[in-house]
């Protein structure tokens, strides 16, 4: 095989996981945006970055960034290794990340979304619990750069857990549950907390494996396994 062709090959396996990764923000986005519109529960880092949103009176946009950033130097602790690669990825991951879920959940509330019938809302929000886990299942796979919350979840499933989606994304639900307790405990008041989360917190690991299996079956982990689990 020449050098050529083999550059060319290269060449589509990068276009290919770039225009995965682009479909996997538009589904994580869209998903966290019903979620956060339709007020009946988001995956539990949404939901602590909403009830912060409130205690500090500040855009979610700004709130979600600043949670990234946070949990950049909890994936540094665990790596015990800075690796400036993988950080500036994350915070140029969390940019249109931020963005676009902002965007849509004003969007998704121009049209109204929150006053549909509750059978109809209850059936949206966990839809975009799936589409998060659908989002999730993708970048994770392609492996260009990660949401920091998902780089999380990454490294202490291949760390720790064996490369079990469902145990990591339970361990991770910790932090935002006690942000969430923290923010309820000194407001008084609690905010996309409800049936969605319910759903997240027992099925979202589970579904993730799914998508892996059944959403782009043939979209494979592209990770070393050093990269990720790191050394002990």
């Amino acid at each position: 095989m020449t050098s050529i062709t083999i550059h060319h090959e290269n060449s589509l396996q990068i276009r290919g996981r770039i225009s995965y990764f682009l479909i996997s923000i538009v589904f994580n986005a869209l998903g966290n945006a019903l979620t956060v519109a339709i007020n009946l529960g988001s995956a539990l880092w949404t939901a602590s970055a909403v009830n912060l949103m409130h205690f500090a009176a500040v855009p979610l946009d700004v709130m979600l960034f600043v949670f990234g950033i946070a949990v950049i130097f909890i994936n540094v602790l665990i790596l015990r290794r800075l690796e400036w690669q993988r950080v500036i990825g994350n915070i140029i991951f969390m940019i249109p990340f931020s963005y676009l879920t902002g965007y849509m959940t004003q969007l998704l509330l121009v049209f109204n979304i929150n006053l549909l019938p509750l059978p109809v809302r209850i059936m949206l929000d966990l839809i975009g619990i799936c589409f998060i886990a659908v989002g999730i299942s993708i970048y994770q796979r392609v492996n260009l750069i990660l949401h920091p919350c998902d780089d999380l979840m990454q490294i202490i499933r291949f760390k720790y857990f064996n490369g079990s989606a469902t145990i990591a994304q339970l361990v991770t639900f910790a932090p935002p549950i006690v942000i969430v307790a923290i923010t309820w405990f000194l407001s008084g008041r609690i905010y996309a907390i409800n049936i969605g989360t319910v759903f997240a917190l027992l099925f979202q690991g589970t579904l993730v494996g799914l998508s892996d299996r059944c959403i782009f079956p043939t979209l494979k982990h592209q990770h070393l396994i050093g990269r990720h689990a790191g050394s002990n």
